[in-house]
């Protein structure tokens, strides 16, 4: 195993042209970590940290800002507004026939609706940068209200967040692998030594066989997670192809992946899960007592480790993994090509039957994937529950993420390897 990751990393090495990706990347995931600390004015840091100390909303909605909101710097809100676009547009493109028209055109479509997301994000921005400022107010962070310092946070946040995503954006065109997981992966790891140090801390106070259990339990759970995010299911496909007056049948097949979708379903049903707990946040500073009431009962019942809260990340998560295969793979398109390149599968009729053929098998293997992906994300609440580790409850989700997105960099590296390797053939 070792030789071939050392024989791996020496092929990378021996590419210039990878080697200026992993740069730019590695450049980009810098400036990002360093703009990170830049603080925003006016906020009193003694109390920020009081307040994400007790809340667990509060940290998990941090490791999501790529560990920018703790710091509350000038990217406090992080990708959060993008990816809310991201979800209001791909919801859209159902029901929006133009949308849906733009869909079908291929790269210049897909071009268009980016562009549209973009746009979508700033007014997203300002909204959770006035909400975050009402947040902050409500809680006696922020101790005085001015329109001038009220405009100039929402100002910060927007710029902050446009910032993160021309980063994001960066990494994706000139870099290595999705460029909005890799920032959120950076803020997973720079938090690693926090988590170590909180990790130590529970060995002094916990039981020891707990720990131990929570470690091979960690190792089984990132075991599966690489497992599934490589199974894949192979369907054959025959070819006929003609040599001189002789046709001659050959065969290849088509792998779907068990998780068409990766680590998208997660972060975007991170997104909307933690809007009622920011809700509640907004409501508790409010000072009718209806109103104040309610914002209590939603935060009792939106608690990361309450059932409603992990019922709810469940099947979000579980229909995510639906919405975005469907929109990452068409089988009408797959079937059309396949049968203007002379291919079919054995037993099936090409043309439609094909199509209904490859859709009821991803329905089927997605069913698989999504289930395990919502039981990976609930997962730290049982860790929890059954373990009393507390402070660990945002780590399932995190191992997650973290081990989606290396297995997906190392799939665009090597494909990048394979394509130079057939480019220096062609020369």
């Amino acid at each position: 195993m070792f030789s071939s990751i050392a024989h791996f990393f020496v092929r990378v090495a021996k590419s210039p042209d990878i080697r200026k990706k992993l740069i730019i990347t590695a450049v980009v995931l810098l400036v990002f970590r360093i703009v990170a600390h830049v603080p925003a004015a006016g906020i009193d840091r003694t109390s920020l940290s009081a307040l994400f100390t007790g809340s667990p909303f509060l940290s998990l909605l941090d490791i999501f800002s790529g560990g920018t909101l703790a710091n509350f710097s000038i990217m406090a809100l992080g990708l959060n507004p993008y990816i809310n676009a991201s979800i209001i547009l791909q919801l859209l493109s159902y029901v929006v026939p133009s949308l849906e028209e733009l869909q079908k055109e291929g790269e210049y479509g897909q071009e268009k609706i980016d562009q549209y997301t973009r746009f979508l994000t700033v007014p997203l921005a300002a909204l959770q940068g006035f909400g975050m400022y009402s947040l902050l107010k409500s809680q006696h962070i922020i101790q005085t209200f001015s329109p001038l310092a009220l405009l100039s946070l929402v100002l910060t946040m927007t710029a902050g967040t446009v910032f993160a995503v021309w980063l994001g954006e960066l990494i994706t065109e000139y870099g290595v692998g999705n460029g909005v997981s890799l920032l959120i992966f950076a803020g997973i790891v720079a938090r690693l030594p926090v988590s170590l140090g909180q990790s130590a801390t529970i060995v002094q106070t916990s039981d020891l066989l707990k720990i131990l259990v929570f470690v091979v339990l960690a190792i089984v759970i990132i075991g599966l997670i690489v497992f599934m995010n490589e199974a894949t299911r192979q369907i054959p496909v025959s070819y006929a192809r003609r040599a001189g007056r002789e046709t001659l049948p050959f065969s290849s097949y088509l792998p779907l992946r068990l998780n068409q979708a990766g680590v998208i379903p997660i972060i975007f049903a991170v997104s909307l899960v933690l809007l009622p707990s920011l809700l509640s946040q907004f409501l508790a500073g409010v000072p009718n007592l209806v109103i104040s009431q309610l914002a209590s009962r939603i935060a009792q019942v939106f608690n990361p480790q309450s059932l409603v809260y992990n019922l709810t990340y469940f099947f979000l998560v579980f229909g995510f993994t639906y919405f975005y295969t469907a929109v990452v793979f068409n089988p009408e398109k797959i079937s059309e090509n396949l049968q203007k390149n002379g291919g079919f599968v054995p037993g099936i009729r090409p043309g439609p039957q094909t199509t209904k053929y490859l859709s009821f098998v991803l329905s089927r293997i997605t069913l698989a994937g999504g289930i395990f992906l919502g039981f990976v994300a609930i997962l730290p609440s049982f860790f929890q529950k059954f373990l009393g580790i507390a402070n660990l409850a945002i780590g399932g989700t995190g191992i997650l993420i973290v081990v989606s997105v290396v297995l997906e960099a190392v799939r665009d590296l090597e494909a990048q390897l394979v394509m130079r390797k057939y480019e220096s053939f062609l020369r």
